[in-house]
């Protein structure tokens, strides 16, 4: 009897490094030794930037068919630079305070976890606001969905950046709650650090699409129809990526 109480406890597992005290283990790591959340959230990342590059590429493509078709309004009539890039600050802002909020809480500071959390929350939500308002004035200025192929591809790409920002918010909010009840603790920090995986994500998205979108020159892009456009595009996409630290 002894001996199968042994069998089945060494079945079940000790839990190692990575369960608890009752032989449970939870989220075990995977073949290749990485926690099996962060294993997915690095799949679904790698997805979704397969995803962002398609809208990037399309957006490339039909902005200068506006200008080539002379339908207005154009990216030059309606952009205010200043003013997004006080966003693009405020969102990438939030990536420290992220940094922060896990920090806090692999040090086992509760208090810091909430605050930091928070911080990024509020962050997150006032680039989101400046967002909408940012769509309301363009579309006061006459720029929509329907408006031309410009004001289509655009609104798609920043508008689905926008959602990701508000699901990363949302997250974040429901990690303080999480925190509130006791859910998180320095032991399990990782579910901290996956969040914090998809809001870095989110910010490095943003810094593609504002170089493409705000600062590179109209120019650069509308270089005619067909083949040499795409081609074109396709050398500023990879140009871009090569800067980037990933």
């Amino acid at each position: 009897m002894a001996t199968t109480v042994v069998e089945l406890q060494t079945a079940h597992g000790s839990g190692g490094d990575i369960g608890h005290a009752d032989g449970h283990a939870e989220h075990p790591p995977s073949s290749t030794g990485m926690d099996s959340r962060k294993l997915i959230m690095w799949a679904f990342l790698a997805s979704d930037t397969m995803f962002f590059g398609s809208l990037i590429g399309t957006y490339i493509i039909y902005r200068g068919r506006a200008e080539a078709l002379g339908v207005g309004p154009f990216p030059f009539d309606i952009f205010d630079i200043p003013y997004t890039s006080v966003s693009a600050f405020v969102l990438l802002m939030s990536s420290l305070t992220m940094v922060l909020a896990l920090g806090a809480i692999q040090r086992g500071n509760q208090r810091g976890l909430r605050v930091w959390l928070l911080a990024t929350a509020l962050l997150g939500a006032i680039f989101v606001g400046g967002q909408y308002f940012e769509f309301t004035l363009f579309a006061s200025e006459g720029l929509t969905l329907t408006s031309n192929m410009f004001g289509a591809s655009f609104y798609v790409l920043t508008g689905f950046h926008g959602a990701h920002v508000t699901i990363g918010v949302i997250w974040l909010l429901t990690l303080v709650w999480m925190s509130l009840r006791g859910g998180i603790s320095q032991e399990n920090s990782m579910v901290v650090e996956v969040a914090g995986l998809y809001w870095h994500f989110v910010d490095i998205v943003w810094i593609v699409i504002f170089t493409l979108v705000y600062l590179i020159p109209y120019e650069e892009v509308a270089t005619g129809e067909g083949a040499p456009a795409v081609e074109h595009s396709m050398n500023l996409l990879a140009r871009l990526g090569a800067a980037l630290p990933f």
